[in-house]
């Protein structure tokens, strides 16, 4: 239908191929709505201006008078009808730009500070309409790096909107099986006798970062009363990558380690006088990492190593980390292994003092103790808020998330992640230096294509797929999330969809003040100590990579004593790739469904699978009892 004052009506809209550089532009320039209202000036019917006549009327013109009168006056109603359509459109222009700047409001929510303590949100919180000009400044000037999923973002963005009032799914921040609370920690319970270590001294320098450490240490022990050896404090590498001085007593609580080991075996902390001015490698007595294979049998160490043993009293296994297999181990020897973990190795006071301030600000300053709060604290947990009543009404939950997405682990998993050119020659750059065994076997074997590895299930999650999950899941734009690492490859513009669709998520880097946290600063394994008891102690956990040493042992610290209360998210790469694949088709309510049943699926209870880490899949009689 068209009017005489041509009333316009454009509604911006873009083309899939350009919503990947600006999803936040698009998701509300669909409601920009701009009218142009013109009046055009009454005409005649044959389209020129009325005119009035100086001459005397004739009965003609008085027969041309009526016939103008009456067009005069269907002209007056015609205009009368269009003012009135004019007035409704208006009407209608306004209620939706009324409706979409209530929707930009609730989008530009900012975090709300937690008690008495202002929170200093990440850089890229503020960012919410226009993403393309903040990824410009955050990427210091850079392009933007195109975004893969912005149709989906678009249709989170919304939903997230709109979600604010409505009730999370039931389940979401609960354990779905009753299963999983019959599964109860017992790992320290024993039935032998003490070691008394008369085969001589096991001295071990564990490599990696504190991850591989705490394995390492736990191997060594079960290694140490398996040869009937003594076992001397164990030292850390001093790797380049990590560049961490942090030893044992940094990290650990020594005295407690020894004592509570006191019944399994002899721990001292440093070798006898007469031992130390030994040259060990001269002697045949240093063992490296190449000397050993990977998850190797309880059979290997009793064949090579207790000759040396015997031989020199001394064996330095150096580079020490994930050298003893999981199965087949005798059931006391996987029980000491457990109890190393989840009950010798406790933190020193300064980081359970900060990691119990990091809990308790993510729980915005409530008394309430969560289930882990003692077992990772210790003392600490008991601390409350000066001022504030001891008994909380309701304890504040937050979400705690391990985006393993750092440039080691991007350029090794041989995958795209839309940064084109620019990014495939930065990351072959990268291999070069640090993965040059990859790259040459590159060049002699055919790996699957990216994509390949994609549907597969074999890539990093990147957080724009972090943040769909999520969303999909039905997370609240409210929920408070506390994001465990560093580093993200991409820096903070990649982080944008995470940081401007949940704005209420921090690092300890925004918890902690400056004084709080100067001490830990220059030692990445105490900094990921502090990211170990924040994640341990959150209400979920969820994490992007399920093979990751970090989560794994914060996904296993948690069954064994979560009493069945501790869900953890383990996204299923593979499902999630075949969900994400359909980003330009699939409409919002059947992804939050497909996702949802994704990620249930991978919280089943099942006891630990054969050959699998006691760490990371602690349900098994060696570790746990379950009750029926």
């Amino acid at each position: 239908m068209s009017y005489s004052n041509s009333t316009e009506i454009n509604i911006v809209d873009v083309g899939d191929e350009d919503r990947g550089n600006d999803f936040g532009k698009w998701i509300f320039g669909r409601n920009s709505i701009s009218s142009r209202m013109s009046q055009s000036s009454p005409r005649d019917s044959s389209g020129s201006p009325s005119q009035s006549s100086h001459h005397s009327a004739s009965p003609s013109s008085s027969a041309n008078g009526y016939f103008d009168s009456k067009k005069t006056k269907i002209s007056k109603r015609k205009a009368c009808y269009m003012n009135k359509t004019t007035i409704g459109l208006g009407l209608l222009v306004g209620f939706f730009f009324l409706m979409n700047l209530w929707m930009l409001r609730r989008i530009q929510e900012p975090g709300r500070a937690r008690g008495n303590i202002k929170l200093k949100p990440l850089k890229s919180n503020a960012t919410t309409v226009f993403i393309r000009e903040e990824l410009q400044k955050l990427g210091r000037g850079k392009k933007p790096q195109k975004t893969i999923y912005a149709r989906l973002l678009a249709k989170a963005a919304h939903a997230l909107a709109e979600g604010e009032t409505k009730a999370e799914p039931k389940d979401l921040w609960m354990e779905p099986y009753t299963r999983a609370s019959s599964w109860i920690p017992c790992s320290h319970t024993r039935n032998w006798e003490p070691s008394e270590g008369t085969s001589g001294f096991i001295m071990v320098t564990a490599n990696g970062g504190i991850n591989q450490q705490r394995v390492a240490v736990c191997n060594a022990v079960s290694i140490a009363r398996m040869l009937n050896a003594t076992l001397v404090l164990p030292r850390f590498m001093f790797s380049s990558v990590w560049r961490d001085t942090s030893q044992f007593g940094d990290i650990y609580q020594e005295d407690y380690f020894i004592d509570y080991l006191k019944p399994d075996i002899r721990v001292v902390k440093e070798l006898p006088m007469e031992l130390q001015s030994l040259d060990l490698e001269a002697m045949g007595s240093m063992v490296t990492d190449t000397d050993i294979m990977k998850e190797a049998k309880p059979s290997f160490y009793m064949k090579y190593i207790l000759p040396i043993l015997h031989l020199n009293r001394v064996v330095h296994f150096v580079g020490f980390g994930n050298r003893l297999a999981s199965d087949p181990v005798p059931h006391k020897l996987q029980r000491l292994r457990c109890r190393c973990n989840f009950h010798a190795l406790r933190f020193v006071p300064k980081i359970q003092e900060a990691g119990a301030l990091l809990i308790q600000r993510m729980r915005q300053n409530d008394t309430g103790l969560g289930h882990l709060d003692h077992y990772l604290v210790g003392p600490f947990s008991q601390t409350t808020v000066k001022g504030q009543k001891t008994a909380a009404a309701k304890k504040s939950r937050y979400l705690a998330l391990h985006l393993r997405f750092e440039i080691d682990m991007v350029a090794h998993s041989l995958c795209e992640f839309g940064g084109g050119e620019e990014e495939k020659r930065e990351l072959e750059a990268y291999r070069g230096i640090h993965f040059p065994a990859l790259v040459e076997l590159e060049k002699t074997r055919k790996f699957p294509s990216p994509t390949e590895l994609k549907s597969e299930g074999l890539c990093p999650l990147m957080p724009e797929e972090t943040v769909l999950m999520l969303a999909g899941l039905g997370f609240n734009r409210r929920t408070h999330i506390y994001l465990a690492g560093a580093h993200i490859y991409g820096g903070n513009s990649r982080m944008a969809a995470l940081t401007t669709l949940f704005p209420n998520l921090v690092t300890k880097e925004n918890l902690l003040s400056s004084t709080e946290i100067d001490p830990f600063r220059d030692f990445s394994s105490q900094l990921a100590a502090l990211d170990f008891i924040a994640c341990t102690a959150a209400d979920v956990f969820a994490m992007t990579d399920s093979g990751s040493q970090f989560s794994s042992l914060v996904a296993g610290y948690r069954i064994y004593y979560g009493g069945g209360k501790m869900p953890t998210i383990r996204p299923n790469k593979r499902r999630l790739a075949d969900i994400f694949v359909k980003n330009n088709t699939i409409e919002w309510k059947v992804f939050e469904t497909r996702v949802r049943k994704a990620v249930r699926q991978n919280k089943r209870v099942f006891s630990r699978p054969v050959g699998r880490s006691v760490y990371r899949y602690p349900r098994c009689k060696d570790c746990m009892c379950y009750n029926d």
